[in-house]
């Protein structure tokens, strides 16, 4: 496999997509918070002295997905045509987070989907890290991606079962 993000010096490159098709594109990404279950009751009962933990969350993540080439060198600035995080959890000790974003373009939004999901997950420890400094973020995961030359791709969810169960 020929590595694309390198010029002929062997220097870092944004990989040139104008000769790309543009089809719709769709990305989703899973990442979890693992907290004590006293943490996960403080934040569904809405005690969390920061406010609505998983209101702010969703808003950081929708922000983060639209910002993501500002943090991910060679990422491509895209026009996202559709963010959606949605949060469940266990009933015990963890928090799920996926995020699902989609375009029509030259290029992929598996980074966006994955910088969502970890800008939401960091903004639920930052709202409860008074309660709890040892929450654990993570496995942070592409389940999804459909579109492009690539083509479509599922994650086997057989082999990541922390990773959670699906939102629907």
């Amino acid at each position: 496999m020929e590595l694309t993000h390198f010029n002929e010096q062997g220097r870092a490159r944004m990989v040139d997509v104008s000769d790309k098709e543009i089809t719709k594109r769709t990305a989703a990404a899973r990442s979890s918070v693992e907290m004590a279950p006293g943490t996960l009751a403080a934040i569904k009962a809405g005690r969390i002295g920061k406010g609505d933990v998983l209101a702010v969350a969703q808003v950081a993540g929708i922000m983060a997905a639209k910002k993501t080439a500002d943090w991910i060198p060679m990422c491509h600035p895209l026009p996202l045509t559709g963010i959606d995080i949605r949060f469940w959890d266990n009933s015990e000790d963890r928090l799920y987070i996926e995020a699902t974003v989609k375009t029509t373009g030259k290029t992929g939004v598996e980074m966006e989907a994955l910088t969502a999901v970890s800008a939401a997950a960091l903004t639920v420890y930052d709202m409860c890290k008074a309660l709890q400094k040892d929450m654990i973020i993570g496995p942070t995961l592409l389940v999804q991606k459909s579109g492009g030359k690539t083509g479509d791709y599922a994650l086997e969810e057989s082999g990541h079962q922390d990773a959670g169960g699906s939102a629907e």
